[in-house]
């Protein structure tokens, strides 16, 4: 265990980043499974950029990497495109 109080506030500081870094995670995994399973493109047109600007914080935050975002947007726009 960390001896420093520099060090214990550390520890504090890295188990609130990495318990905010997993629920953002974990809520925008959600929001492009929801996209996903959409059939109705007005809808899906309406989520896409509320889908595209999470992706891009959890990207710009390091927590998942630019090409994982860049690589989903482009799945979720050609599915929105291609939906009747």
């Amino acid at each position: 265990m960390a001896n420093h109080k520099s060090a214990l506030k550390r520890v504090r500081q890295t188990e609130t980043r990495n318990e905010r870094n997993r629920y953002q995670h974990k809520t925008t995994r959600n929001a492009v499974r929801k996209l996903r399973d959409i059939k109705d493109k007005k809808e899906a047109e309406k989520l896409l950029p509320e889908v595209s600007s999470m992706l891009d914080k959890l990207a710009k935050r390091n927590i998942i990497h630019k090409n994982k975002a860049a690589n989903l947007k482009s799945s979720l726009t050609r599915k929105v495109a291609g939906l009747k």
